[in-house]
C-alpha cells in the first residue's frame, strides 16, 4: 500500500548549518579562586583522575580526602596568592591561555570558518563547556590542541579521554583529530633557543648553567611504557644541538614530585642545591614542558628554587619565561594547527 503525504504536512528538516571548523586548545588547568576552597575543588578533580593518580583504591581515597584535601588546599592557595593575576582574578595560566587563543584567532583570521577556543582540562572554562559552545556554533570538524609539547598519559591522555566522554553523549559528533607532541619539531626547538637567547641577553650577569627543568613523573609510569622522559631528553638534546651547548651547561632535571614514590631524576630543587654548593654562581633554569607560565614555573622556580640557590651559596638566578603568547611561541602553535588543519581548511 502507498501512502501520499500531502504538501505541507511533513515536518520541515532542520536547515543546514555552515560547515565551520574548530580548534580548541587545553591546558592543564587551573583553581577559578586562589583560596583554599578553590584549591580543594581544583585538586579533587586533578587528583581523582586515574591519569594522574593510576591507583585510586581504598587507600589512595582515604589519603586524599582525609589527608590531602584538608591540609594541602591551604597551604597551596599561599602559593597561588604569590603568583595570582589581581587585575582579572585568575591565574596567569589562564590569562596567558586566553591570550594565546586570542593570537592564534588573529594569525589564521584569512580562514574565516574556523573557530578558535581555549579550556582547561581541570576546572574552568571546560572541555564539554567549550565543546559544546564550538558545536552550537556550526563546528561539525574539531582539532584539539593539547597544549603539551611532550607526550604522556597524564596530560595529553587525559585531554582525549575527557574530549571521547564528552563526544560519547552526542548524537552527532564532530569529526575530530587531535594535534600530536612536538617535542622534537625544529619550530618549537628554535623557539626555544630565541626565547632564552633574548632573556639571557638582558641579564645583568652571564650564567654558568643553564637548567633545562621539566614536570616529573612517577618512574613506575615510564617502566610501564609512558614515552615522556624519551621525549623531554629528545627535547634537551635537540635544545643543546641548536644553542651549541653540551651536557655540563645545558642540564635536564625533573621538578615538582609528589607523595613518595621514585619520580624521575635528577630531581631539579636537589640539582639546584648541589651546583650552589659546588660553588656554582650563576644559573638560568628553563621550563621546556610548560607552553605557559603558571605555578610551577612563577612559583616553584622562579620563587622556590631561587631561594634554595642562594641559601646554598649561589648568587644570581634566572628563571627563563615560557614561551607563553610571544611572537616565537605563537608561530610554534600556528604552525602545528594549520599543519594539522590540512585537508580541512
Amino acid at each position: 500500500m502507498t501512502v501520499v503525504v500531502p504538501i505541507g504536512s511533513a515536518k520541515s528538516a532542520p536547515a543546514a548549518q555552515p560547515e565551520r571548523v574548530g580548534v580548541l586548545l587545553v591546558n592543564l588547568g587551573t583553581p577559578d579562586t586562589a583560596d583554599a576552597r578553590g584549591v580543594r575543588v581544583y585538586l579533587k578533580e586533578f587528583l581523582s583522575d586515574p591519569r594522574v593518580i593510576e591507583d585510586q583504591g581504598l587507600k589512595w581515597k582515604l589519603i586524599l580526602n582525609g589527608i590531602i584535601l584538608r591540609i594541602r588546599p591551604r597551604r597551596k592557595a599561599r602559593d597561588y596568592l604569590k603568583i595570582w593575576n589581581t587585575e582579572k582574578n585568575e591565574s596567569p595560566l589562564k590569562t596567558i591561555t586566553r591570550a594565546q587563543a586570542e593570537k592564534l584567532a588573529a594569525g589564521i583570521a584569512d580562514h574565516d570558518h574556523v573557530i578558535v577556543d581555549w579550556a582547561m582540562r581541570y576546572g574552568n572554562p571546560s572541555i564539554r563547556s567549550r565543546i559544546e559552545a564550538l558545536t552550537a556554533q556550526g563546528c561539525n570538524r574539531l582539532l584539539v590542541v593539547p597544549l603539551y609539547p611532550q607526550y604522556s598519559a597524564a596530560t595529553s591522555a587525559t585531554v582525549c579521554d575527557e574530549v571521547f566522554r564528552v563526544l560519547a553523549g552526542m548524537r552527532a559528533q564532530p569529526t575530530l583529530r587531535v594535534t600530536p607532541p612536538y617535542y622534537d619539531d625544529p619550530d618549537y626547538i628554535d623557539a626555544l633557543a630565541v626565547s632564552i637567547d633574548a632573556h639571557l641577553a638582558t641579564l645583568p650577569f652571564q650564567p654558568e648553567i643553564i637548567v633545562a627543568s621539566f614536570h616529573g613523573m612517577p618512574q613506575k609510569y615510564v617502566d610501564k611504557g609512558d614515552p615522556y622522559q624519551t621525549q623531554c631528553i629528545a627535547t634537551t638534546e635537540a635544545l643543546r644541538r641548536r644553542m651549541g651547548l653540551d651536557a655540563t651547561k645545558l642540564m635536564l632535571t625533573f621538578q615538582s614530585r609528589f607523595g613518595f614514590d621514585a619520580w624521575l631524576q635528577p630531581y631539579t630543587d636537589k640539582t639546584i642545591e648541589q651546583l650552589a654548593k659546588d660553588g656554582v654562581k650563576r644559573i638560568a633554569v628553563v621550563t621546556p614542558g610548560f607552553s605557559a607560565d603558571c605555578l610551577e614555573t612563577l612559583e616553584e622556580i622562579a620563587q622556590e628554587n631561587a631561594e634554595i640557590f642562594e641559601h646554598n651559596g649561589g648568587e644570581q638566578f634566572a628563571a627563563i619565561p615560557c614561551l607563553n603568547d610571544s611572537d616565537p611561541g605563537m608561530d610554534v602553535i600556528r604552525q602545528l594547527v594549520l599543519r594539522e588543519l590540512q585537508g580541512w581548511i
